[in-house]
């Protein structure tokens, strides 16, 4: 047979689960408090951008170490058969774009005459 319970047994688990519901009822206004809602919206949009950032950084990090492949051997020299053509086309495509600009700026200088 079950121990009968005092009055004083039923008060103190009376007590219990009164503190017990006021715990839980705090939970819950600190839980749907708008600074608290704001705050776990910030921190999880952060998080988002910290992961686009970081997938971001390891993908430019991968293609840079692809492109310094082509051009680097692993000790670190340089890959002459591979720079300097890259080199060489550089320089002719710069050049081209100063003759460019040279001609279109001595253009710009002339005035036109009118007809009569």
């Amino acid at each position: 047979m079950p121990e009968a319970r005092t009055p004083a047994d039923i008060e103190a688990d009376i007590v219990r689960r009164r503190q017990d519901l006021a715990a839980a009822l705090d939970e819950i206004a600190v839980r749907v408090h708008p600074k608290t809602i704001i705050g776990d919206a910030r921190a999880k949009a952060a998080a988002a951008v910290d992961r686009t950032a970081g997938r971001a950084y390891v993908v430019a990090n991968r293609a840079v170490t692809d492109v310094r492949a082509q051009f680097v051997t692993e000790d670190g020299a340089p890959r002459l058969e591979r720079v300097v053509p890259v080199a060489v086309l550089v320089l002719a495509l710069a050049g081209g774009a100063f003759a460019l600009s040279s001609r279109r700026g001595s253009s710009r200088g002339r005035t036109r005459r009118r007809r009569r």
